[in-house]
């Protein structure tokens, strides 16, 4: 971040942009600039999604693991799609996490379910991972 804060307060010789030394550093001042620039946007948006979560789900952040990404993820794909919530197997099958029967003649299997929301389905295993190695009862 200092290398950032040092080349987005540059001053290059605007005039000399054809000089191939003045152009990279009329480059990286400005590409500084916006990387500060959309560094404190996201810092912004982080801080209202928090807001958000925190007012309509707290009780998820308390649980082990579920980060706000997290969580911000699964109240998405759940408020986007609350005519088809009806149990947690429904949940489950829109976040792609849920088993497929896949018979063979005699034999019953099952295989992943390659459908669903699949930002819901990575924010899932990411929080799987994450109870796996703090939560003993996982």
């Amino acid at each position: 971040m200092q290398l950032i804060r040092t080349l987005a307060g540059w001053r290059p010789d605007l005039t000399a942009y054809r000089e191939v030394e003045e152009a990279y550093r009329i480059s990286l001042k400005s590409l500084a600039r916006r990387y500060l620039e959309l560094h404190d946007e996201i810092a912004d948006l982080d801080d209202m999604i928090e807001a958000i979560v925190k007012d309509l789900a707290p009780e998820l952040l308390e649980q082990t693991a579920i980060g706000l990404n997290s969580a911000a993820q699964l109240l998405l794909t759940a408020g986007d799609n609350p005519e088809r919530l009806k149990s947690e197997a429904s949940f489950a099958a829109l976040c792609g996490v849920s088993p497929v029967p896949a018979p063979s003649g005699k034999t019953v299997r099952h295989r992943l379910n390659r459908g669903g929301d699949r930002a819901a389905n990575s924010a899932i295993h990411i929080i799987a991972i994450g109870r796996l190695r703090l939560d003993p009862r996982t």
